[in-house]
């Protein structure tokens, strides 16, 4: 299970997360988030990450055309999309893209098909916010065939973390809020706590996963 840490605005919380074990750190370009950097500050950021490590960069209804040319003056990896973005839209990006989708009781996961050419990532839907909500939804909802295969976002915490491994083991996770002093701040020692409990997850269910294979 990969991890992605959102909502990175300093260089030291960036490193701080990199250097306990996060895949992949995201930047947030959406004028109406509480945790937007602007591209000058993500590109100086960008310069002293390890060059394995991804960088996202987050946009909700933005410009292709601008997109594009964040994505190649930051440095970034990939881009994550939280807003009616079509695949006609996805199409015009020259990165790799994740498509963020929210979740309630009403949601139609046959949409999900339009959109395969895409990493699919699954938040809580909320009235107010895009994302950094720090609330779940119901896992149970997710079709089984898809929830070892998409990014599962919304609440995640080192309180549930081994929940999200036994009900869903997802491809990869998108934790940002429970890890905050506040918005746009991590919290050293949350961010501690959670990698050292996500580490150690890690090792056991590999282990088990081992164990399966040589049984």
């Amino acid at each position: 299970m990969k991890i992605k840490v959102c909502g990175i605005t300093n260089l030291a919380d960036a490193l701080l997360c990199e250097s306990l074990g996060a895949d992949a750190l995201g930047f947030i370009f959406y004028a109406g988030s509480k945790r937007q950097i602007m591209p000058d500050e993500a590109s100086e950021i960008v310069k002293h990450l390890n060059p394995f490590t991804v960088k996202v960069g987050v946009f909700v209804d933005e410009n292709p055309v601008l997109i594009n040319d964040i994505v190649r003056t930051v440095g970034l990896s990939m881009v994550q999309l939280h807003g009616g973005e079509t695949p006609e839209d996805i199409s015009l990006i020259n990165s790799p893209v994740i498509k963020a989708f929210r979740v309630d009781s009403k949601f139609d996961f046959s949409v999900l098909e339009f959109y395969s050419n895409s990493f699919i990532l699954l938040d809580s839907f909320d009235k107010e916010e895009l994302g950094g909500t720090g609330k779940s939804f119901d896992w149970s909802v997710i079709p089984d065939k898809l929830k070892s295969k998409i990014i599962l976002a919304g609440g995640i915490s080192s309180e549930n973390i081994e929940e999200v491994f036994k009900q869903v083991n997802p491809k990869a996770i998108d934790i940002s809020s429970s890890l905050e002093e506040y918005p746009g701040k991590k919290n050293k020692e949350k961010v501690i706590q959670f990698f050292n409990k996500i580490n150690s997850l890690r090792r056991n269910y590999a282990d088990n996963d081992e164990l399966k294979l040589t049984s």
